[in-house]
C-alpha cells in the first residue's frame, strides 16, 4: 500500500481533492492508467492528474456519450481507463455507459464528482440523486460511495485491482477525516464504526459521519445505536445486514441520495430476502434540490443529524 499523500485541498478536505491527490501517488504503479475528462478537471479533482501527467490526461470536451464510449474502446486495448465527470453528466451517457462499458464488462472506472445535495450552492441542475439506482440496476456495475478522505484513498487502490466497470462517488463539499488510520476497505464489504445493540443506523458518502454523531446524541439518551459505513452500495454485504438484522432490533439507512433506488432501496431489497426487519430509510424525498449550503441544505431536506436522531428513535419506540 502507497503512503497516503496529504489529502487537503485547497478548498478543504473534500473527497473531490482527496481522491484527485491520491491519484497522482497511486498511478505511478499503473502505467497503462489513463484519465478522460469532459472539460472539468478544476471541478472534479483531476487538475492534480492533469498537471503530473500530461500525456496521459485525456480531454474529451463537454461530450460525455463519447467519453464513455472512448473508454470503453480505451479498455478493450488494455489501457485503465478512469472516467470523470460530474454524476449528473454522467446520467447523459448512461446507454455509453449500459453499453460500451458494462455489457462488455470492460476494464473502466466512472469517478463522478458533486453527488446529492453535497454540491450545495450549484442547486438542482448539478445536485445528482438519482446515480446510485441507475447504476446499481445496471449489471457487472460495481457502485461505491466512500466517506472521508482515508477511505477514498483505500477505494482508489481496490478499484483499480478489481477488473470490471466501477462507479466512484466523491463529493463537493468538506469531509472530516473521521476513520482510524487501521480501517480496511473491501469492495462488497461493510464496516461497524461504532458498536451498539438497539438500533443499527447505516451510512454512506458524507452521511456516515452524520450516522455517527447521531449515534453519540442517542448514547447519551440511554439508546445504542450501533454505526455500519455500507460505503460498497453494490454488491450488498448481506452477511452484515443479516448480523445486524440479528443483533440489533431495527436498522435506520441514511443517504445524500433519492430514497427511491439508493442505500436504503438495496438495504430493504437484502433483508426482505434473509431476514425481514423494520427499516427506516432517511433519504431526499422524492424531490429535487436547491441552491444553498449543504449543511443548510441536509437539514431542510430531513437528512441531517437531527433528523438521524429523531428517526433512530421512532424506530426503536416502534420496536419496543
Amino acid at each position: 500500500m502507497n503512503k497516503s499523500p496529504n489529502l487537503i485541498g485547497s478548498s478543504g478536505d473534500s473527497l473531490r481533492e482527496a481522491w484527485g491527490k491520491a491519484l497522482i501517488d497511486i498511478a505511478k504503479g499503473y502505467p497503462n492508467l489513463v484519465v478522460l475528462d469532459a472539460d472539468i478537471a478544476g471541478g472534479t479533482g483531476m487538475h492534480h492528474f492533469r498537471k503530473t501527467f500530461p500525456e496521459r490526461f485525456i480531454q474529451c470536451g463537454i461530450a460525455e456519450q463519447n467519453m464513455m464510449a472512448m473508454a470503453g474502446g480505451l479498455a478493450a486495448t488494455g489501457l485503465l481507463p478512469l472516467v470523470t465527470t460530474f454524476a449528473v453528466f454522467s446520467l447523459r451517457a448512461i446507454e455509453q455507459a449500459r453499453l460500451s462499458i458494462a455489457y462488455s464488462n470492460m476494464n473502466v472506472k466512472i469517478i463522478a464528482s458533486h453527488p446529492g445535495l453535497d454540491v450545495g450552492p450549484d442547486g438542482a441542475s448539478a445536485q445528482c440523486l438519482e446515480d446510485i439506482a441507475c447504476f446499481r440496476s445496471i449489471p457487472n456495475m460495481v457502485v461505491i460511495s466512500p466517506s472521508d478522505p482515508l477511505e477514498m484513498r483505500l477505494a482508489l487502490n481496490a478499484i483499480l485491482d478489481y477488473n470490471g466497470p466501477v462507479y466512484l462517488r466523491t463529493g463537493r463539499s468538506e469531509s472530516k477525516r473521521f476513520l482510524k488510520d487501521n480501517y480496511n476497505f473491501e469492495i462488497g464489504k461493510a464496516r461497524i464504526i461504532k458498536d451498539g445493540n438497539d438500533i443499527t443506523i447505516i451510512g454512506c458518502g458524507v452521511t456516515t459521519y452524520r450516522c455517527l454523531e447521531a449515534s453519540k446524541i442517542l448514547e447519551q439518551q440511554n439508546i445504542s445505536a450501533r454505526v455500519l459505513n455500507m460505503s460498497t452500495i453494490k454488491p450488498v454485504d448481506s452477511k452484515m445486514l443479516e448480523k445486524c438484522s440479528i443483533e440489533t432490533k431495527g436498522i435506520v439507512t441514511v443517504e445524500d441520495h433519492n430514497v427511491i433506488g439508493g442505500l436504503g432501496s438495496a438495504v430493504s431489497e437484502c433483508l426482505s430476502k434473509i431476514n425481514p426487519t423494520f427499516v427506516e430509510p432517511v433519504g431526499v424525498k422524492d424531490t429535487f434540490g436547491e441552491s444553498g449550503e449543504p449543511e443548510e441544505l441536509a437539514k431542510k431536506y430531513f437528512i441531517d443529524t437531527e433528523t438521524i436522531v429523531q428517526v433512530s428513535k421512532r424506530l426503536v419506540k416502534k420496536v419496543n
